[in-house]
């Protein structure tokens, strides 16, 4: 297991977001949703923080998390994926580590901190002491077309 913003030996963590079509490959590749690249551009501008990870040898994204925030009370973390080849190495605990970091540093004691969470990434956010808001609140959603 790594250390606290640490990544394995061979891969680079770096803060911000990384560029749009490595953002764009990298949902794909990972099984999140695709998105289109203004969709990318727009997305990445608006992160209150982020995070991505480097394959060393290849220069390959593989992994990375972006936070949604109004820098007072609500953040979000989303975009949370690392490619499949990559996982189970600490890519996704060293970019959440990260995002949880500059939240604690940079928000207001207090700060609200929540994420939608897919049964493969429940265990690491567990680990980073999330809960489960359900039954007392659900998620919702709504796509506009």
């Amino acid at each position: 297991m790594t250390t606290p913003s640490t990544v394995p030996l061979g891969y680079r963590l770096i803060s911000g977001p990384p560029h749009v079509d490595d953002y764009l490959a990298l949902r794909e590749r990972s099984g999140l949703s695709p998105r289109r690249p203004d969709q990318a551009a727009a997305a990445l501008r608006g992160s209150w923080a982020a995070a991505h990870v480097v394959h060393q040898e290849t220069g390959t994204t593989v992994g990375m998390g972006r936070v949604l925030g109004d820098g007072g009370w609500y953040f979000h973390v989303v975009d949370m994926a690392v490619l499949p080849d990559h996982q189970r190495r600490g890519i996704g605990d060293a970019v959440l580590t990260t995002l949880l970091e500059a939240i604690r540093r940079e928000a207001p004691p207090g700060a609200y901190v929540n994420l939608l969470a897919d049964p493969p990434g429940r265990r690491l956010y567990e680990r980073h002491g999330f809960r489960l808001t359900a039954p007392s609140s659900e998620g919702m959603a709504l796509i506009l077309g």
